[in-house]
């Protein structure tokens, strides 16, 4: 297992507020080997992420979130998805770890909740057992042992009747249930980085809100940093003290939620603000982005943006760098200076920016 250079690595720093980082990504390439050659899915991804803070991933889909937690877990096939760059997490560099040394790591210290909890979860095994398998593989202890340990995660994750449901099959449980148990499960062995993969689909506005709650609970109360990956601005507002914007495969906007939410500095985290539809006139148009995020087949040079972008000069065709903005803030725009761009707030006043983004 490799670990970093001391003076180099441990130095690396969150974003947000100068913690010293529990993972540090950098330069992270996700490439993939097909019949037809190679295709880079994501390039030059950085971003630190410190103990307990809670970081937003946003970006329309096709933009490299789903893939970039999943290969942070190393759950990407290595058959035919490799990665260049560095994902390092308290020391050792996952990019680079066996399948051994990661078996270790994933699921004990670094735990994912999908998108899906029905396809998640196996529908042959009780919830209990899938939630107490998890820490008899990572701790050794008694199956006794464990069962009390999954009851009372059950409790803590707002499961009713604990006693009676952790023998039920996932097909017996509702939809918020079933992701109330699938946080259980990632959150079983005390994990140091939760990634969750948009948690909240499909789920109503009820279950929705007591889910990102009990999230932001638990990380918290056991100082668990979570990486939330969403396409839902007030659910980042709601939760998260930092948001990252990814388009095309790069981070593009880098800001603690306030700032990002105010204040965007890049083109693509101003349209989609204006395009949520409760932030727009009544009775006006609808702002929208045109275009759709390029193939991962035929991707631009320059700014990756700039066919959709309705502030394109010459010059965007230039390579365009994640910079440092100033405040802990980081974007890929060279116009980023001059641009005075519409946030969430434009039209709204000075209501409490969560609500106003969250606003139904």
């Amino acid at each position: 297992m490799q670990t970093a250079e001391p003076a180099q690595r441990r130095s690396d720093t969150a974003a947000a507020g100068g913690s010293p980082a529990l993972m540090s990504m950098r330069g992270l390439g996700i490439r993939f080997k097909t019949s037809h050659g190679i295709w880079q899915a994501t390039r030059k991804i950085d971003f630190d992420i410190a103990p307990g803070e809670r970081v937003g991933i946003v970006g329309e889909s096709g933009c490299g979130k789903t893939i970039t937690g999943l290969s942070i877990a190393r759950l990407l096939p290595n058959n035919f998805a490799g990665l260049d760059g560095s994902i390092l997490f308290d020391g050792v560099d996952l990019a680079t770890c066996s399948v051994r040394e990661m078996r270790a790591i994933r699921g004990r210290r670094i735990a994912m909740i999908f998108q899906e909890p029905m396809s998640a979860l196996d529908p042959v095994f009780s919830v209990g057992h899938q939630i107490a398998e998890t820490l008899r593989v990572h701790t050794g202890i008694a199956k006794e042992e464990a069962r009390a340990k999954t009851l009372d995660m059950l409790r803590r994750v707002g499961i009713a009747s604990p006693e009676r449901r952790i023998d039920d099959y996932p097909h017996q449980l509702s939809g918020g249930m079933r992701q109330r148990v699938m946080i259980a499960a990632a959150l079983i062995c005390g994990p140091q980085l939760l990634i969750a993969d948009e948690p909240t689909t499909a789920l109503d506005v009820t279950v929705q809100a007591q889910i990102l709650q009990l999230l932001r609970d638990l990380s918290a109360t056991s100082n668990t940093a979570l990486m939330l990956i969403t396409h839902d601005l007030g659910v980042v507002a709601e939760t998260c003290t930092r948001m990252i914007t990814m388009y095309a495969g790069e981070v593009i906007e880098d800001a603690a939620v306030d700032d990002a939410l105010v204040r965007p500095l890049h083109p693509y985290t101003s349209g989609l603000l204006r395009s949520l539809p409760h932030l727009s006139p009544r009775g006006g148009k609808l702002p929208s982005i045109p275009g759709r995020v390029p193939s991962i087949l035929d991707m631009p040079n320059g700014c990756r943006f700039k066919a959709r972008c309705p502030h394109a000069v010459a010059g965007c065709e230039a390579e365009q760098e994640l910079c440092d903005a100033g405040g802990g803030r980081k974007v890929r725009c060279w116009r980023f200076r001059e641009l005075e761009l519409p946030g969430a707030l434009q039209h709204l006043g000075s209501a409490p920016i969560a609500a106003m983004v969250s606003r139904p």
